[in-house]
């Protein structure tokens, strides 16, 4: 077994039990993409198992600190069965959900979700890439499918020196499916859809949407960046009286129309807009327009860190205008998928929007992803999705 042997002082975030080594950790030592190496501390002590990454920032991923563990078929075996028993626990209202949310669940790099009857997997780092066969079978052998789908085309899988790859690892089927998701039901395509097909991780906070709009009794939504429209069901079947969605992609927003008809809902209570949400809320503001329940759920504007204060700025000009646009005792849903702004910076980027908006609100929640997609005690990077529920001030 080839071993990694790091830098004095660097050991302390896998004492904590964090996955990651960087690349600036190490002092010596090295091995093949995704390759199996003994972690030890500038004196020799044992520290954990990882996968190897020569390409990556990210030089080493943790698959135990256990220094009696085989990292071996058995050992995937039995971390994707944890992982899947796990959910078990969670309260989920759908036919859909993430079977293995990465480093989460002890697989750095995987990315599983079940959408019925069918998974679609992300292998992501060079350490799953390396055992993709036996984590593909151990994932039909505990769910009994035998359908899956592989979508490893995120940027991601870049930065790992690997190249995409998509199509069906197992079995064969249609890419269009119908999901259950609370009182609604979806379309989705699997091998044209963003991230794995859909955003399983919104669903709870649809569902807040929906119980929003039943007990305000809202009859204008506004829908930012709505995608395939799931918020904009939400709100409709909740019994908004007019949802305005906007998106700048045809395909999804001829989706969104589908998922209407799909779910019986009047296409007379619904506009959709092919255009750009910036300008878009501009051109509301000038001619007056008023929102009671408005929802901002732009996509990842800072992946890391060193892209926040970028970032910061676009999340801060969106929330601004779109707080001058909430009606007086509405409601404004804002969300952050960006790993790169932690919650303590979106509340103070929200709360700046505000004073530059001249409108105060109260928060009534703060949100995150789906239970299924879960962050841990010693991985917080695992909190990606942030969200906040202002109500308006009167």
């Amino acid at each position: 077994m080839k071993s990694i042997r790091l830098k004095e002082g660097k050991d302390r975030s896998l004492l904590r039990r964090h996955p990651w080594v960087f690349d600036s950790a190490m002092a010596k030592g090295g091995a093949d993409p995704g390759e199996t190496v003994r972690i030890d501390a500038h004196d020799g002590r044992f520290l954990a198992w990882a996968a190897f990454s020569p390409a990556s920032r990210i030089r080493a991923r943790a698959w135990s600190f256990d220094a009696a563990e085989r990292v071996d078929a058995a050992f995937f075996t039995r971390t994707i069965a944890r992982a899947v028993q796990a959910r078990r626990r969670f309260a989920i209202d759908s036919d859909s959900l993430r079977l293995v949310h990465g480093e989460s669940d002890g697989l750095p790099g995987l990315i599983v979700d079940r959408y019925g009857d069918t998974l679609v997997a992300q292998f992501l780092s060079a350490g799953v890439e390396r055992w993709k066969a036996v984590i593909a079978d151990a994932l039909l052998a505990e769910t009994g499918l035998s359908r899956l789908y592989e979508r490893s085309d995120a940027s991601a899988r870049q930065l790992e020196g690997l190249a995409p790859a998509t199509g069906w690892l197992r079995g064969e089927g249609p890419t269009e499916l119908t999901i259950r998701e609370h009182d609604w039901r979806l379309t989705l395509d699997i091998a044209t859809g963003h991230k794995t097909g859909f955003y399983l991780d919104q669903r709870d906070n649809r569902k807040r949407l929906a119980d929003t709009v039943r007990r305000l009794g809202t009859g204008r939504v506004l829908n930012c960046y709505c995608y395939t429209g799931g918020f904009t069901v939400a709100a409709l079947v909740a019994g908004a009286q007019q949802v305005v969605s906007i998106d700048s992609s045809a395909p999804a927003l001829a989706r969104a129309r589908a998922n209407l008809e799909l779910n019986g809902l009047d296409p007379a209570r619904a506009e959709f807009l092919d255009a750009d949400v910036n300008a878009s809320l501009r051109r509301f503001i000038e001619q007056g327009e008023r929102f009671d329940a408005i929802v901002l759920d732009p996509p990842k504007l800072a992946p890391t860190a060193a892209h926040a204060e970028r970032a910061a700025r676009a999340y801060k000009d969106i929330n601004r205008l779109a707080l001058k646009l909430l009606a007086p005792g509405g409601v404004l849903f804002t969300f952050s998928c960006s790993g790169g702004i932690p919650f303590d910076l979106f509340h103070k980027i929200v709360a700046s929007a505000g004073i530059d908006a001249g409108v105060d609100g109260y928060i009534t929640e703060r949100l995150g992803g789906a239970p299924d997609h879960p962050m841990t005690l010693v991985f917080p990077e695992g909190e990606y999705l942030k969200g906040l529920v202002v109500c308006r001030k009167d």
